[in-house]
């Protein structure tokens, strides 16, 4: 007999019969489990509050204090509650069946008894229980684990926040939006399944079917109950569920990594940057706004980028500078799409191509362009300035890119330009040295 627990497995046999009380005791003891006695409900409700067993055998018919009764007290205390009972009785008919399940046993045992029938009722209870606890465990660690990602949650709503105290940048807005979009939904599914808990309903499943097959008939409550539930399809969609649930947690480490990239609100000074490090985080937070909706396909992203070394750099801000430069060609595409047709939009696919190389051996190049509809030179010549902007009211500042323009070339010493072709896209292509000269003030 193979239990969860390391520990053996206590039985307590309540009963005024000693020839009962002699024969289950051995049976139980030989089949490996600890084994207490006790001859009235008195004597057993004294015996547990100070040492509890796995399972208790109950006889029904006893004096002073009757099986019914002590399962009664059995079930107040706080202490004992979770304890499997097993009543024991030659009362077979279903008034006393039906009253003995009310009171809280798990099973029922008509004298005279065959051991082996004990035994598989003992086993399969000690079993159901285990898994309970186990089960119970897990759902502490998911509620820890939920309490943890809200905590993480919280804090990145606080760094957001930060964020857009300190720099007032239009396009914190849609990160904001996209952090909340992007994390909800995996949160749902960690509060809302039980994680690390697949073997162990495979488990009790598969005990459950055993126990369909070895006792066909089952008592009227419990026909009521099977006729209300439909077990095929829990046990399909429980599989759904804990599938959910681990894809959940996966996007959530994924989006947690990248807002941690992508923030580096506590900089205090130039570090080493993976550029290609920050193009990514950007992209996962805006990835929400990518994917494809009722009226366009997704917006393709292709990446084609260079072998380029660690560049020094305020690492927030550059990632600021990307969040504009990516949430605007995306804006552009949007607007695009809204003049044409589905099917214009198939065959020709909304697109954002993302290009590094280094330049010589001291600078970096790179270029985020779109084949959105293009910029008409006027309004080109006035994408840096501050407060200028193409969109309706409500929709954006106008500081974005003036204040992209303002990190790339006065707080790093680079340079940002826009090209572009009415009806052949636009192209953003940023400069920065890989190595500062002179240490600038954030």
């Amino acid at each position: 007999m193979n239990f969860v627990t390391d520990q053996t497995a206590t039985v307590l046999i309540v009963d005024d019969n000693p020839a009962n009380l002699g024969v289950l005791s051995d049976a139980l003891d030989q089949a490996g489990l600890e084994v207490w006695v006790a001859k009235s409900g008195k004597v057993a409700l004294e015996r547990v509050t100070y040492a509890l067993p796995n399972l208790i055998l109950l006889d029904v018919m006893m004096p002073e204090i009757d099986g019914f009764e002590t399962c009664r007290q059995l079930k107040v205390n706080p202490a004992t509650k979770d304890i499997p009972v097993i009543f024991m009785t030659a009362l077979s008919d279903t008034a006393n069946k039906v009253e003995g399940f009310q009171v809280g046993a798990v099973d029922y045992i008509t004298k005279p008894f065959q051991q082996e029938e004990v035994l598989s009722r003992v086993k399969l209870h000690l079993k159901l229980h285990d898994l309970a606890q186990q089960l119970e465990q897990k759902n502490a660690q998911l509620e820890q684990k939920f309490a943890e990602v809200s905590l993480a949650y919280d804090e990145l709503k606080q760094m957001q926040i930060k964020l857009i105290q300190n720099e007032k940048l239009s396009s914190l807005g849609e990160m904001v939006a996209g952090i909340v979009h992007e994390i909800n939904n995996p949160v749902n599914f960690i509060y809302g399944n039980l994680i690390h808990a697949n073997e162990y309903t495979q488990e009790v499943l598969t005990l459950l079917h055993l126990y369909q097959e070895e006792y066909p008939i089952p008592t009227p409550r419990i026909q009521a109950q099977k006729e209300l539930a439909d077990l095929d399809f829990i046990e399909h969609d429980l599989l759904k569920l804990l599938n959910s649930m681990n894809f959940g947690a996966r996007r959530i480490r994924e989006i947690i990594k990248s807002m941690r990239i992508f923030s580096r609100v506590d900089d205090a000074k130039m570090i080493e940057v993976d550029i290609h490090e920050c193009i990514d985080s950007t992209l996962i937070i805006l990835n929400h706004r990518l994917k494809a909706q009722p009226e366009h396909p997704a917006i393709e992203v292709v990446k084609q980028y260079g072998l380029l070394p660690p560049v020094e750099c305020y690492g927030g801000q550059i990632n600021q500078v990307f969040m504009n430069i990516v949430a605007n060609a995306i804006d552009a595409l949007d607007e695009y799409n809204q003049q044409r047709s589905f099917a214009e939009i198939q065959q020709q696919p909304s697109r954002i191509e993302i290009y590094t190389q280094t330049i010589g051996d001291d600078w970096v190049a790179i270029h985020i362009a779109d084949n959105g509809p293009g910029i008409c030179e006027h309004v080109r010549t006035k994408l840096f300035d501050p407060f200028f902007t193409t969109k309706p009211c409500g929709k954006g500042t106008g500081l974005g890119l003036s204040i992209s323009h303002q990190i790339i070339v006065e707080k790093h010493g680079g340079s940002l330009c826009c090209e572009s072709t009415p009806g052949e896209g636009t192209e953003f292509v940023i400069q920065i040295p890989i190595q500062q000269r002179v240490s600038q003030v954030a």
